[in-house]
Parts: structure tokens; C-alpha cells; sequence
């Protein structure tokens, strides 16, 4: 099956949204696929989520959305009902992973142990979310797993800022990270998505090692 990654691998932030209000998705997403960032991840922790799923999924053909914050079976029909084409949890159970798997759908299982990596690898799934990131051990933490679990390849979520996001990039375990920055509440509030493109363009500029 393809992987998250391969869904827009030039493409090293998926911006996280929380979509209050569903008349915000379409210009919301276009904001974001015209600064560079066509992977879009739309939480389902509001009642405008599936919604706004179905709306760029309809009418913004350059982006990819998914949706995240997926952690029930029946958030996985719903989700993959609405268009998400890819899905995203916070963490995984047996019958969550496998509604995942069913759907045809790229997903990206939650983990944020060692143990559950290799639970994750042991059912041939070597693409994850890492969450929370920054809580959880950052990039110390994915560093110290590259050695023994080379073939797990991560999405860290939860605490990635501008700050430390090329620290995240420059793992070669690290496949994209995934942020709230470029989202600024005061932002969306004000429905300023000329603002939100430029914040978009510059985090999809951020790529490898601190400095570089």
C-alpha cells in the first residue's frame, strides 16, 4: 500500500486544523496548497470536520486531504466516507489498526514507545505518527530509535514549531513533521488567509538540519 509519505514527498509539513466553521475549509485549504503544503490533515474534533473533509476533498483538487485525530472504527468510515485520503491517529488498537488497514487508505498509526513501534513493524506497518513529539522525547528520542528500528519512518506531531522542526527534518527516520504554526488562531479568527499562505510558504521551506 502506499505510504503517507508518498502522497506528497516533496512535502515536509502537514499542517494540523481544527476547523470550527466548514465555510472556512475551501479557502483554508487553498491558502495552504498555494504557500506549498497540499497535504492537509483535518482533526475530527469538531462537529465541522467531516464537513470541511467533504468540501476540499469536492473543491480543491490540488490538495490532499486526510483526516486525523481518527480513533474509532466507525471515525475511519465516516472519515474515508467524506473523502479523507489518508488518516491519521493518535495512538492504535487492534481494531482500530485494522479498520485503518481496510479502508485502502494510507494511514499513520500513533505511537510514542519503543514497544509500540515494533508491534507496529512485527504487522509490516513501518509508517507512524509520533505523538506527542516533543512530550514524548523529540528528537533525541527518534534518534535513538534510527539505530535498532532503521525501517520505521515517522511523522512527529505535538510540540514541532519553526524552532525545532529542521532538527525533526534532518533524521533520516523522519519522513515529514506535522505542526499548528502556520494556523495562527488570530489568523483563522479573522479569516486572513493571504497571511496563512505566506506562513505556509515559509514552513514548507523548512527542510534539514538547523542552520542549514
Amino acid at each position: 500500500m502506499t505510504s503517507v509519505f508518498d502522497l506528497a514527498p516533496e512535502t515536509p509539513v502537514v499542517p494540523v486544523v481544527v476547523i470550527e466553521d466548514a465555510a472556512d475549509a475551501v479557502p483554508l485549504a487553498r491558502a495552504l496548497v498555494a504557500g506549498g503544503l497540499p497535504l492537509i490533515e483535518v482533526t475530527l474534533r469538531t462537529p465541522a470536520a467531516l464537513e470541511a473533509v467533504r468540501a476540499i476533498a469536492a473543491e480543491v483538487p490540488d490538495a490532499v486531504v486526510g483526516a486525523g485525530t481518527v480513533v474509532s472504527a466507525a471515525g475511519v468510515a465516516e472519515a474515508v466516507g467524506a473523502g479523507a485520503r489518508f488518516l491519521v491517529s493518535p495512538g492504535w488498537t487492534e481494531r482500530l489498526l485494522g479498520a485503518m488497514r481496510e479502508s485502502g487508505v494510507p494511514f499513520l498509526p500513533g505511537v510514542s514507545t519503543a514497544s509500540e513501534v515494533v508491534a507496529l513493524l512485527e504487522k509490516g506497518v513501518d509508517a507512524m505518527k509520533f505523538f506527542p513529539a516533543e512530550a514524548a522525547g523529540g528528537v533525541p528520542y527518534l534518534k535513538s530509535l534510527a539505530g535498532p528500528l532503521p525501517r520505521a519512518r515517522f511523522c512527529p506531531t505535538g510540540g514541532v514549531s519553526p524552532a525545532n522542526a529542521r532538527n525533526y527534518l534532518s533524521l533520516p527516520n523522519v519522513g515529514c513533521v506535522g505542526g499548528t504554526w502556520m494556523l495562527p488562531p488570530d489568523a483563522l479568527a479573522a479569516r486572513d488567509w493571504a497571511r496563512v499562505e505566506t506562513l505556509a510558504r515559509e514552513a514548507a521551506a523548512v527542510r534539514g538540519p538547523a542552520g542549514g
